[in-house]
């Protein structure tokens, strides 16, 4: 009989581990998955058009806290766990719950879930959400795009809508983050891309996605999401470290995992960032991962209108996976509004509405910032309307994308935006054309 499984995940990793590991695999059967982090995924499907011949009835989506019933009432033999971004304390405490329950807890690695390209990959990962992966990816893009290359980047799923719709998203214009009812987190994501006129791909299904990519690329670029591991064997794995957040590489998982495998780790933020935290990552990468190649990276910030925020009452709102499960107390969106001379950065918590409130209510490190939450219709409509109350001269936006395009800000606002900058060699045009020397 096939062995009886749950896979705990939050709408991304978890979905790409059924479909490579065990959507054609009859040892097993996976009876549910539960659902965390992302709200409003639970109490739903996978649906049969994903789930393959062995699940004609789709697989049903559970909330998380039913996992130990779900073990004793469909005598659940293994669990495996298949989400990003939490510390090591926290998947031994959920292992423990498994097992007090009955189960086995297992977790899948790259060796199980990464699949191969014809095409040379290179990936982008990090130890934690919000150490600037994006604007890392971006910087990769522009050394092959110099060298005349076309790529394609596939983005970490984030399918929170329609699944069957969403099996393979591919991105050229902005029309398409409409015709896929993107929702704030994958605009901040994919409309940077769209902007400098690079092909996109995300969705559900990513052997497919990866299928369609080599049609048309001669590198796939591998966007990677919170601090999980990329979906495909990289060529060259490019990890992002954060040194404000020092130490958490040997802490969080799957991020771990990345710093010790990475080829290439990149200290970012060193402009802002305290010389002690960027010495306990470099003495990390001497202990852990020492063959690795080190890149300093700046991340400068810039105010579109910097003149205008001087000495003004501002809200300012940053991304927010960053804010929240990235457990960041400020962003760019606060530093450069230091950086401008505003009079107040006002604490936005008194005018937080619905979905917002609750935000605060879980994340209670995040106080003067107001992380930019928009997983639904709903949401967005409570992040507007928390926008409009506040009480303040400016708004700064310090968001990926332009915030104020998808919702009506009722007064002035500026955006912020950033990017890597390397200081010294080798930096990662030197990494990249070493490494691809005989294709660039």
């Amino acid at each position: 009989m096939a062995k009886k499984v749950i896979i705990m995940g939050a709408a991304g990793r978890d979905f790409h581990n059924f479909n490579v590991y065990f959507r054609t695999n009859k040892e097993y059967e996976v009876v549910a998955f539960t659902a965390t982090q992302i709200p409003d995924i639970d109490d739903r499907k996978y649906p049969k058009e994903l789930a393959g011949e062995f699940y004609p009835e789709g697989i049903p989506i559970y909330a998380e806290e039913d996992l130990k019933d779900l073990i004793k009432k469909h005598n659940v033999k293994e669990v495996y766990f298949s989400y990003s971004d939490v510390k090591h304390t926290y998947v031994m405490r959920e292992a423990s719950i498994v097992q007090a329950a009955g189960a086995d807890f297992v977790l899948l690695g790259p060796a199980s879930t990464m699949l191969k390209s014809n095409k040379p990959v290179i990936s982008i990962c990090a130890v934690r959400t919000g150490c600037g992966k994006s604007q890392t990816t971006r910087k990769v893009l522009e050394v092959l795009k110099e060298a005349g290359k076309k790529c394609a980047v596939i983005r970490h799923p984030m399918p929170y809508g329609d699944l069957v719709a969403q099996r393979v998203q591919k991105f050229k214009t902005m029309e398409d983050l409409v015709k896929y009812k993107c929702t704030i987190e994958e605009r901040e994501e994919y409309e940077p891309h769209i902007m400098e006129g690079n092909l996109l791909l995300a969705g559900v299904d990513y052997q497919e996605i990866l299928n369609e990519a080599e049609k048309e690329a001669d590198f796939i670029v591998w966007d990677g999401g919170n601090n999980d591991f990329s979906f495909f064997k990289p060529d060259l794995n490019i990890v992002v470290t954060d040194p404000h957040r020092s130490g958490h590489e040997l802490r969080y998982y799957p991020g771990e995992t990345n710093f010790r495998m990475a080829d290439v780790i990149v200290i970012n933020k060193v402009d802002t960032a305290k010389q002690a935290g960027i010495d306990e990552i470099k003495e990390n990468i001497k202990k852990f991962n020492p063959s690795a190649k080190i890149v300093m990276g700046n991340s400068p910030v810039s105010v579109d209108d910097p003149e205008a925020i001087k000495g003004k009452k501002v809200l300012v709102i940053e991304d927010g996976p960053t804010l929240t499960h990235g457990e960041m107390e400020f962003g760019a969106g606060y530093v450069a509004a230091q950086n401008c001379g505003v009079k107040e950065i006002i604490d936005p918590r008194p005018y937080a509405v619905g979905s917002i409130t609750e935000t605060y209510k879980k994340y209670s490190h995040v106080s003067k910032i107001l992380p930019a939450m928009g997983y639904g219709e709903k949401q967005i409509a409570e992040l507007e309307e928390t926008i409009n109350k506040a009480d303040v001269d400016y708004v700064v936006v310090a968001t990926p994308i332009d915030l104020g395009k998808l919702i009506k800000i009722d007064k002035p606002s500026v955006r912020v935006q950033y990017k890597l900058e390397e200081v010294g060699h080798p930096d990662l045009k030197d990494i990249i054309s070493e490494k691809f020397k005989d294709i660039l």
